[in-house]
């Protein structure tokens, strides 16, 4: 197929850009940038407080009220009025206001991009436009491939490279020689997994032409560098300047490869939950650990509803009985619990950018066929959820070849990663896909006897593996370290040296399917330029890691669904507690062909769904997991999908949107009967405010909107229930964190009145909860329970994962974003995930949420968690948050002419 687009036409005055509600109101998005405001408000946004009239009525997310948005934040400047830090920091700061304040200002507005005229840029084959529209976002357009990654690295570079740089000394250990000794640790660790060794076999395995993309994409990274250094690359580095005298070095192929070891361990799902078990078991039997980890729910759905392996392949149609598949689990020996505490502290220390905090989240994707839509064809919905950073994670982009050719062959456009060419996921001209983590269990933690330089394996004491790393530390001496491995894998349980020698013998070695070089890289790159199943299908099995939930659908009205990766055949065990080393019984035989994977064409039910769930019941042979998230997003998506179709309905575009705004707590209509139904004489001694507060349950729909009283009590309660029924008996280095695994728990507890977890009085361990929780949300909000709000409680901060954690207060002030409350919580569709034990803030999020309609591409919609820029006080570095935190997308441009209507800047990039 042959695409012609209208190369470097003229462009239109500048366009407004309309935001979409879930519910399908529309609302004029563009605004002036340069308007000034004060600097406490929210975001350095466009102006999105005045809506215009609905085009037609809202569609509420369910019956009952809608989820209440809150007051949308008003738009920041912080550099505009100085007079106002001037006044803030008088007295105290006045050569900062000063000379610095200026000095600071001035390295701001340094690194802004150039975005329209002309720009010459050696290293190009012809010449390339970079369209922009309101909000920063560009489509790139150019004559070969060569050129099309070019300038994707260029302009990448020219919003996050910040963000680039700091992503690149991460998957290389090498965070110390940009931040100093306090990140040492974070360096230990990754040097002992080996993530930039592993990535450099895999860019030396991968096809010709993902080399030439990576090496093209490089090309153009470099070319901004050799332009922009300092503070005209980013003011992070005028600040960082002031500490130590690193500067940037080339951008190199396999920088960008190495991401995807990041991404991996981001989503390698349940290593936490072999720690846990293990260390619980310290304190518990092995019943009672396992009562903390309970079956699935069998009302709950999975994403593959019927099929198994017959013949050597997947068939989606077949029916069969049950497999029997293997448990394991035995006492803990001392020593080993030792090092795997010592795991587990070194693990919750690492950057957010690498450690997912809470259980219950993990991502919603669902696609819809076209029997089922009011258009005709498929609807397709994702929202990845993960640690929040600012700036985003994604960055939005459209990838176009001016002509569509088997020399240049991309059409595509999405959500992309800073400092990775291609598109993760979006959609092509005919095919669009998403992602979901797959929690399939791809690590295990292998308990080792460690004596001297040797460990022991069938009988025999073998020589460790080991060799020395050397960590560059910012304003210190260098650190060696020396890694050691047995046949299983590093040890990880060494970085903490203290440690080392106290594990009487024992260490822990992490199997793990990312330490081995693989395919993602051309994976994603074919996936780019897929056209159907069939070319999807192919791209998917070259995916290795991290694996993943990929559904699908195209413009000839199929949806479809695929698990692809490296997924282990265990000889033993169940992945569900640490293994011994040293015999080969629990050893990995292979990985599940992928023919055999599951996976699924035009389902009879008319849609698919996934959120983390177990991807097919016990009828397939291979065990994928025993940890899977406990459905209750799946479910509630679902059963949304199913009542939205039923009865000959069809679900339009705002339908599908609304179900991404869906904020019901499914577990809080388990938990509030029994809050609500307490015997007389535990209700008769309450206090008045307790009951006040008991009241707010009456007629609640369990929705956990910002603005919701109910919602707050709910938590608040659940958080002094955590702390008595699990916390009290639990080890400390195991975290209660609230999510969805407690709530199953509970549920499986709830009817038992006198069990263990309830001390043997469910009734008066829920009443002193609400106790407590009453008195606690009293001195925090007052003594009118109608005021309480969930959305004081529950706040997300836009958090700079640098200089934004660790830098003096102004630097903070300048990199961050203001607090804003939001809706939701775990185990909801909008999946805004707290860790319970540290209170309610937001600490995990939908990164970003879209709508491909593939009736029309154009329709589709999308948005970003902060903006496309990643220079502070730019006009994109948080515009999208406002329309995030209210569930309103924006319009997704694909076609020439649509892109053309929207474009607000152009710069074209000349050889």
């Amino acid at each position: 197929m042959q695409t012609d687009h209208d190369e470097f036409p003229e462009q239109p005055a500048e366009r407004d850009a309309a935001a979409v509600e879930p519910g399908d109101a529309t609302t004029d998005a563009d605004a002036n940038a340069d308007a000034d405001v004060e600097p406490g408000s929210a975001t350095a946004a466009p102006d999105v407080d005045a809506d215009p009239e609905p085009t037609t009525p809202p569609v509420p997310p369910r019956p009952g009220p809608s989820p209440t948005p809150s007051p949308r934040p008003r738009p920041r400047r912080r550099f505009r009025k100085l007079k106002i830090a001037s006044a803030i920091l008088a007295g105290l700061l006045v050569v900062l206001i000063g000379g610095g304040a200026w000095w600071l200002n001035s390295s701001i507005h340094a690194s802004y991009p150039q975005t329209s005229g002309t720009l010459r840029v050696p290293g190009l084959e012809a010449k390339v436009e970079v369209d922009r529209n309101a909000q920063g976002v560009p489509q790139v357009y150019a004559s070969t491939s060569h050129d099309l990654f070019f300038a994707q690295g260029y302009v990448q570079a020219q919003d996050r490279f910040w963000q680039m740089d700091v992503y690149r000394h991460i998957t290389a250990g090498r965070l110390a020689e940009m931040f100093g000794s306090g990140q040492v640790d974070t360096d230990k660790f990754i040097r002992t997994m080996g993530w930039r060794t592993v990535a450099e076999q895999e860019y030396a395995s991968l096809s010709p032409d993902s080399k030439a993309y990576l090496t093209a994409y490089s090309a153009g990274v470099n070319a901004y560098l050799k332009d922009h250094k300092g503070s005209k690359a980013s003011v992070e580095y005028a600040v960082l300047g002031l500490q130590t005298d690193y500067s940037p070095y080339e951008w190199t192929p396999v920088d960008s490869v190495a991401w995807l070891k990041a991404l991996a361990w981001d989503l390698r799902n349940n290593m936490q939950s072999e720690i846990d078990r293990a260390l619980a078991s310290q304190k518990l039997t092995k019943d009672q650990v396992d009562q903390l980890f309970p079956a699935y729910p069998a009302d709950h759905p999975t994403i593959v509803q019927q099929g198994t392996v017959t013949g050597g392949a997947f068939d989606q149609d077949a029916t069969t009985t049950d497999v029997a598949t293997a448990t394991a689990g035995s006492a803990l020996p001392a020593g080993a619990a030792t090092a795997l505490a010592s795991l587990s502290h070194t693990v919750s220390a690492l950057p957010d950018t690498l450690q997912p905090h809470v259980d219950g989240v993990g991502s919603n994707s669902w696609v819809v066929s076209g029997a089922l839509t009011t258009t005709g064809k498929p609807l397709l919905a994702n929202d990845p959820h993960l640690a929040p950073q600012l700036p985003s994670i994604w960055y939005q982009m459209g990838l176009h070849c001016t002509t569509v050719n088997a020399d240049c062959p991309f059409d595509v456009a999405g959500f992309t990663m800073p400092g990775t060419p291609g598109v993760l996921i979006g959609h092509t001209s005919t095919v669009a896909w998403g992602f979901t983590n797959g929690t399939e269990d791809v690590t295990d933690l292998v308990l080792e006897k460690v004596s001297g330089d040797s460990y022991e394996y069938n009988g025999q004491q073998l020589p460790l593996a080991t060799h020395q790393e050397t960590i560059k530390v910012a304003g210190g001496k260098p650190i060696t370290l020396t890694v050691r491995a047995t046949n299983q894998g590093p040890l990880v349980s060494d970085v903490d040296k203290d440690l080392r020698s106290a594990g009487n013998g024992y260490a822990v070695a992490l199997r793990w399917t990312a330490l081995h070089p693989g395919h993602t890289a051309d994976a994603l790159f074919e996936v780019d330029r897929a056209t159907d199943w069939a070319s999807f299908r192919s791209a998917a099995k070259d995916f290795a890691v991290p694996s993943q939930n990929m559904v699908y659908a195209d413009t000839s009205g199929n949806i479809g669904y695929q698990t692809p990766g490296q997924i282990p055949i265990r000889k033993a065990g169940d992945g569900r507690w640490p293994v011994p080393g040293w015999t080969d019984q629990y050893e990995w035989s292979g990985y599940i062909p992928f023919d055999e994977l599951p996976h699924v064409l035009n389902p009879p039910e008319g849609f698919i769904a996934t959120a983390n769930n177990p991807i097919i019941g016990s009828q397939y042979p291979y065990l994928l997991s025993k940890d899977f998230d406990y459905g209750y997003r799946a479910n509630e998506i679902t059963q949304r999908l199913k009542a939205a179709t039923a009865d000959g309905k069809k679900i339009d575009a705002n339908g599908m949107r609304a179900i991404q705004a869906d904020t019901r707590n499914e577990f809080a209509s388990v938990l509030v009967p029994y809050l609500t139904h307490l015997p007389a004489s535990l209700t008769s001694a309450a206090s008045s405010q307790t009951k006040a507060a008991q009241a707010l349950f009456d007629g609640w729909d369990y929705t956990t909107s910002d603005k919701s009283a109910a919602a707050a009590y709910f938590y608040e309660v659940w958080k002094f229930i955590c702390k008595d029924a699990f916390s009290a008996k639990l080890p400390s280095s195991v975290e209660v964190d609230g999510g969805d695994q407690w709530f199953a728990a509970a549920t499986t507890f709830l009817p038992n009145a006198t069990s263990f977890w309830w001390n043997g009085n469910r009734d008066a361990m829920l009443a002193k909860a609400m106790d407590e929780a009453s008195s606690e949300l009293t001195s925090k909000q007052g003594s009118n329970v109608q005021l309480w709000e969930w959305g004081a409680l529950h706040k997300l901060t836009p958090t700079n994962q640098t200089l934004g954690t660790g830098g003096p207060f102004f630097v903070k002030w300048l990199v961050n974003g203001d607090p804003i409350a939001v809706s939701g919580g775990a185990a909801v569709v909008n999946a805004t995930g707290f860790d319970i034990t540290k209170g309610f803030a937001v600490d995990e999020v939908p990164s970003m949420r879209m709508l491909v309609d593939l009736s029309d591409l154009d329709a589709s919609t999308w948005v970003n968690l902060t903006g496309a820029s990643g220079h502070v006080d730019d006009a994109h570095y948080l515009d999208q948050l406002p329309l995030w935190q209210s569930f309103r997308t924006l319009p997704w441009a694909y076609s020439r002419t649509a892109v053309q209507g929207a474009t607000k800047d152009t710069l074209v990039l000349t050889p």
